[in-house]
């Protein structure tokens, strides 16, 4: 308490005032010492000094001129002593004019701990927030537009072959009955992949723009997969893929919203089954590490090159460029992963390399 009452800006003040004052009195004490020396040796008044001394304190006083001497000193003092307090107030002023004029990078230096310093610091955070906030306001405006650009193309390509289709039918371009049903069927399934764009699509929306509240209950992590995997097993036979399944011994329990944590898995297991088929084999894995619960979804299908890696939970990004919607999902499964694992506070990753590719959860234990 006491460190900290002698570094306020209070106490720095009144320092330089006492010092200006003890200065003032050293100067005044020795000036009138002198001109009592200047007097007492030279009683008679020849020299002009002692003349012009007599006829001072004689016609004006002496107390009238300490005073005004005393008071144009004290300035001089105070100043003096106050000058790097006067200089800090002079820079924050500056830093605060710069930060007005657009410069959100100009940070001022905190030189104390008094007020001074804890109002420079917290300039220098708001000027570190306001850019950033910024910063993600231009994100945020470029986010739509990428999206938008996104969703653009992403609709186009199957209401080309759509609309194609059924002017064919419309204007009778088919030849007989099979080749009828085979553009109506072209067409159904482009209508299934619009359909699924548009539903993830707004499912992203929803999760990143916060409309989602989350229903927390308590939740068995392991029972959950267990379960969820019996649903894919037609589908991960159907793909000739084999899959093993191994957790702990205990159980081990979340908080999370069984609804959304559902999706999450149902988009692993959908992403392993579309692109890793190759490798045969699904393991998925429950560690139960300190105070969190890890799932590893492994396959040992192609991998992903190393330069994908940083972009795979991006939406609309494809590992594969050229892959079309007939052959790869709508580009928002694993952005919408992400987002509702970070949404229950938890993290996910992907590890790639020739012999498996890892996609790995982590949520604290409840």
């Amino acid at each position: 308490m006491e460190k900290r009452l002698f570094t306020t800006f209070l106490w720095k003040v009144l320092f330089s005032i006492l010092v200006s004052l003890v200065s003032l009195a050293l100067v005044l004490s020795c000036g009138y010492y002198v001109t009592a020396l200047v007097l007492w040796f030279n009683p008679s008044s020849s020299a002009f000094v002692t003349s012009l001394l007599r006829w001072i304190i004689n016609n004006i006083g002496s107390t009238p001129i300490m005073s005004i001497v005393g008071v144009l000193l004290f300035f001089v003092f105070f100043f003096f002593f106050s000058r790097n307090i006067l200089k800090y107030i002079e820079e924050i002023t500056f830093g605060v004019e710069e930060i007005a004029r657009g410069k959100l990078t100009h940070r001022i230096p905190v030189k104390s701990e008094d007020e001074l310093g804890i109002v420079a610091k917290s300039i220098n955070q708001m000027a570190e927030r306001l850019k950033q906030s910024i910063e993600e306001e231009r994100s945020a405006v470029k986010g739509k537009s990428d999206l938008i650009t996104g969703v653009s193309h992403d609709l186009r390509t199957p209401l080309t072959s759509i609309i194609g289709f059924l002017e064919y039918i419309e204007n009778d371009k088919y030849m007989n009955e099979v080749e009828l049903r085979y553009y109506v069927n072209i067409v159904y399934e482009k209508s299934l992949n619009l359909k699924k764009l548009i539903d993830d699509l707004f499912e992203y929306t929803r999760l990143t723009s916060g409309e989602i509240q989350l229903e927390f209950e308590k939740l068995d992590l392991s029972g959950l997969l267990r379960q969820l995997i019996e649903e894919f097993v037609p589908l991960l036979e159907q793909a000739n893929m084999k899959y093993h399944i191994k957790g702990p011994s205990e159980t081990v329990y979340i908080q999370a919203d069984p609804n959304e944590l559902v999706r999450v898995y149902e988009n692993l297991f959908t992403n392993a089954i579309r692109y890793a088929k190759d490798g045969k084999q699904l393991d998925i894995s429950i560690t139960s590490v300190d105070d969190y619960v890890v799932v590893n979804f492994t396959n040992y299908g192609p991998p992903i090159p190393e330069s994908d890696l940083p972009y795979i939970f991006d939406r609309f990004y494809r590992v594969d460029k050229s892959r079309t919607k007939s052959s790869g999902g709508s580009g928002l499964g694993l952005a919408i992963t992400k987002s509702i694992v970070e949404k229950h506070g938890g993290l996910i990753w992907v590890k790639s390399n020739k012999k498996q590719t890892e996609f790995i959860t982590q949520f604290l234990k409840r």
